[in-house]
């Protein structure tokens, strides 16, 4: 069913997309755990990958529009789509983002963390991260039957500027299901009561993307990975949800919780 562009999908096909969901998180949990000062970021890459395989999976992002890897992997001033080198190593106080596609029986699982090598870094870069990760939460529990699209993205926005961060305006989260991209896309910005009414069946990516500085970026010459224009740091921290009557379902989590409750 099509609702508002927003393709709704069933109990069934929910259930088959936390299938999908479970193996992208798992190989986003073991790729964070693998990251340590020293170690490559394409090494990083070759143990989310394996992940994604033994499981018959296939990693979404490679090849997808031409990227050449199986995770984006971006380094402190790196937003996104940071592609992943032998020769590029993770250095100890360094924050580091992974994102993780997997598709499984033509369902895809997509996620994102970001990490502090060596499992601490400076004040204001932990705060990031801290905000970000409360931003992301703030926005999935607006995903309830009856609220608006605009519902999440203020939530996910009033986070980040009450943490005095700043907020990609390029990039943003977006509906999720056969493929990676799907209607609608969701701004991690909005105003409440605004846009298409949620309903159970939908399925989002929601993946705020915040800074310690600018809003403004620009694009490396590789034609992938975007960077802070200022310099700062940068966190992406993404969840797979499924809107259901009872609440949100955050897909990628390896053991599938209840629905959480609604703020």
């Amino acid at each position: 069913m099509v609702r508002n562009n927003i393709i709704i999908k069933t109990a069934s096909e929910i259930e088959q997309m936390k299938e999908a969901a479970v193996v992208s998180a798992r190989a986003l949990r073991l790729a964070c755990e693998a990251v340590e000062p020293g170690i490559s970021t394409a090494e990083i890459n070759e143990v989310a990958e394996a992940v994604i395989r033994e499981a018959g999976a296939e990693p979404t992002f490679l090849g997808y529009g031409g990227f050449p890897a199986s995770i984006c992997a971006s380094i402190n001033s790196e937003v996104v789509h940071g592609i992943p080198s032998k020769y590029v190593k993770l250095c100890r106080g360094d924050i580091f983002s992974i994102d993780v596609g997997a598709t499984l029986n033509g369902w895809v699982g997509d996620n994102a963390n970001t990490v502090a090598v060596g499992g601490e870094t400076d004040a204001q870069s932990q705060h990031l991260i801290d905000v970000t990760r409360e931003a992301l939460y703030a926005g999935i529990a607006q995903c309830v039957p009856g609220k608006r699209l605009g519902d999440v993205s203020h939530a996910i926005g009033t986070v980040g500027r009450a943490g005095g961060l700043g907020i990609l305006q390029e990039y943003v989260g977006h509906g999720v299901g056969s493929v990676m991209h799907e209607d609608p896309n969701i701004p991690n910005e909005g105003r409440a009561g605004r846009g298409p009414e949620l309903k159970a069946g939908m399925v989002f990516a929601l993946e705020p993307m915040f800074t310690l500085g600018t809003d403004r970026i620009a694009k490396r010459s590789d034609g992938w990975t975007i960077v802070t224009r200022d310099g700062s740091r940068a966190a992406h921290i993404e969840h797979t949800v499924a809107i259901t009557e009872d609440g949100p379902l955050i897909l990628t989590v390896e053991h599938v919780r209840p629905p959480i409750s609604a703020s």
